[in-house]
């Protein structure tokens, strides 16, 4: 009897099919190296917000790992994931449980007399699944790979919030000083109108010079409520991320005192491990290979063990009675109409979509490391052009204001220099902030901030 129950459960075995490998095109192949020059670089900080040396944007950082409602609810679905892998383990050892059942009664005797009997048996019971292929042990270690996509997850959402931070921060640092600007213009503006009222005023310069001062004037003054708006709903944007209500943001250092961050070391491959978006989609992968694991092992038979043991008491006995049972049952698939075979092939069609997906996760890191290389490049070159801009359009206008007032020229002359200058003053904190952001979405592009990152860990 057992040689047969060993030899049937060995030719239904024999008789899975042999495990379907992967997509070979969902390999990942990283390049040598970056497009973009790097230059000089350093490496790769957790805590990479410090490097733009402004206390303020620190606390916020720190502030918003701490308080942040999307990272809570990422810590969540980490402890949701955790406790679907201790219960996917669980499955693995013995179920025993207790229980006892009473009963009363009463009887006649051959003589008449009736008499009262009262009985109790309680017992344990007991089922232990022997998973002799691997059925539970496979679902069990997807669970673990999911729980770990899950901290992946979690670290992905702490790396967001950091750089949308940082990156909200320093645009609301860059909106500032474009109000500054808008300010300091409308001051000149206000002088140079004065100036035109005065000369219209004695008869030294025609009417149409006054309206063109005054529609300057007015043209400049309309970009302060601008100006003032989009600060407060930067400041309430923050906010957000920081999960406080709409409040004003502290400021720190000033856009253009602000350190410009030393780019991270690191080749393509380092992407692999430091990225937690691709430590997601590989532990994800994971978790569908060993899904297809345990679906491929329901082909198989599966052995159960029960057994239960307790004891009679009754007051129509004079001694207590033990009681037991032992048993065994072997379940195996004759026919299901195909039922377990759909079922494989969707954990197969699975795996297949999470290597893509892993694939994809990849190539998005390379493709986002190198936009924001050429970021911090390119912008960096912007606004060294546009300061030199800056420079010859400022003496270009002390130029013109000088001659429209010995009366060498007309005001439209002045007039131009002014747009000029404003245009090239607000395309220079715009080049700044961008060189910046893309500082910060280089940070985030190379994985800074979660613990695969070399360095200090942040703040949770």
């Amino acid at each position: 009897m057992r040689r047969g129950v060993a030899a049937l459960l060995l030719a239904a075995a024999s008789c899975a099919a042999p495990r379907p490998a992967p997509p070979a095109a969902a390999g990942v192949t990283p390049p040598a190296g970056w497009r973009t020059a790097a230059g000089a670089t350093a490496a790769m900080r957790a805590d990479w917000w410090y490097a733009f040396g402004d206390p303020v944007l620190t606390r916020l950082v720190e502030q918003a790992l701490a308080d942040n409602v999307d990272l809570a609810v990422a810590v969540g679905r980490v402890e949701e994931a955790r406790a679907a892998a201790r219960l996917a383990r669980a499955q693995l050892s013995p179920q025993i449980g207790g229980g006892g059942g009473s009963t009363a009664g009463q009887t006649l005797s051959p003589l008449g007399l009736p008499s009262d009997a009262i009985a109790v048996q309680p017992a344990v019971q007991a089922s232990y699944d022997l998973d002799l292929f691997g059925r539970l042990r496979a679902a069990s270690r997807a669970a673990a790979a999911q729980a770990l996509a899950s901290e992946a997850a979690r670290d992905t959402v702490r790396l967001a919030v950091a750089s949308g931070v940082a990156s909200g921060y320093l645009a609301l640092r860059g909106l500032d000083q474009r109000l500054a600007i808008a300010r300091d213009t409308l001051a000149a503006r206000a002088d140079a109108l004065r100036i035109a009222r005065r000369r219209f005023e004695t008869g030294y310069s025609s009417r149409l010079e006054l309206r063109q001062a005054e529609a300057d004037y007015r043209a400049t003054e309309q970009l302060i409520p601008q100006a003032e708006l989009a600060i407060r709903r930067q400041e309430d944007a923050l906010a957000l991320l920081l999960g406080s209500n709409p409040v004003p943001i502290p400021r720190g250092l000033p856009l253009d005192r602000l350190a410009q961050p030393p780019v991270p070391d690191g080749l393509p491959a380092d992407l692999l491990r430091r990225r937690p978006d691709i430590a997601q989609a590989e532990q994800a992968l994971v978790a569908a290979d060993r899904s297809l694991d345990s679906a491929r092992a329901a082909f198989l038979p599966n052995v159960v063990l029960t057994g239960s043991a307790g004891v009679a008491l009754s007051t129509a006995l004079r001694n207590s009675v033990g009681v037991f049972t032992l048993g065994g049952s072997v379940l195996a698939p004759i026919f299901d109409a195909g039922r377990l075979r759909a079922q494989a092939d969707a954990a197969a069609a699975r795996r297949d979509q999470a290597a893509f997906s892993y694939r994809r996760a990849a190539l998005t890191a390379f493709r986002e490391v190198e936009d924001a290389l050429a970021g911090v490049q390119r912008a960096g070159e912007q606004a060294a052009v546009l300061d030199l801009q800056r420079a010859a359009l400022a003496g270009a206008l002390v130029n013109a204001t000088e001659r429209y007032r010995a009366g060498y020229s007309a005001y439209l002359e002045q007039l131009d220099a002014q747009r000029g200058l404003l245009s090239a003053d607000l395309a220079l904190v715009q080049a700044r902030v961008d060189r910046l952001t893309a500082a910060v979405a280089l940070f985030q592009a190379m994985g800074g901030g979660w613990p695969g990152t070399t360095g200090s860990r942040p703040p949770a």
